[in-house]
């Protein structure tokens, strides 16, 4: 029987972080981290009328297909904003437009 060789071992964690920072992953990881965030943090009653979410840069785009429930979310930007960076763990989004 041969000898196993001695790698180099680092944790999963690792690797992957290498992994994404070699390939420039991050930018495409962000944006679905974006989309999820909005889905846990704004339940159902929200979810049923948002269309799509973009993350392009540092804003973050949510069309919704109610009027109403637009000019309610936009007098709460701030607080929404801070809400999901929290949730991302990262100053991530500095500007929400919603259309």
């Amino acid at each position: 029987m041969g000898k196993r060789k001695n790698y180099n071992m680092s944790s999963m964690s690792d690797a992957l972080g290498e992994f994404i920072e070699k390939n420039k992953l991050q930018k495409g990881i962000d944006k679905v981290d974006a989309r999820t965030a909005w889905s846990n943090l704004m339940g159902n009653g929200v979810n049923n009328y948002t269309t799509s979410v973009e993350l392009q840069n540092d804003t973050l785009f949510v069309s919704l297909s109610s009027a109403p429930l637009r000019e309610e979310l936009s007098y709460g930007k701030s607080k929404i904003i801070s809400m999901l960076n929290e949730e991302l763990g990262k100053d991530l989004i500095k500007k929400i437009v919603l259309r």
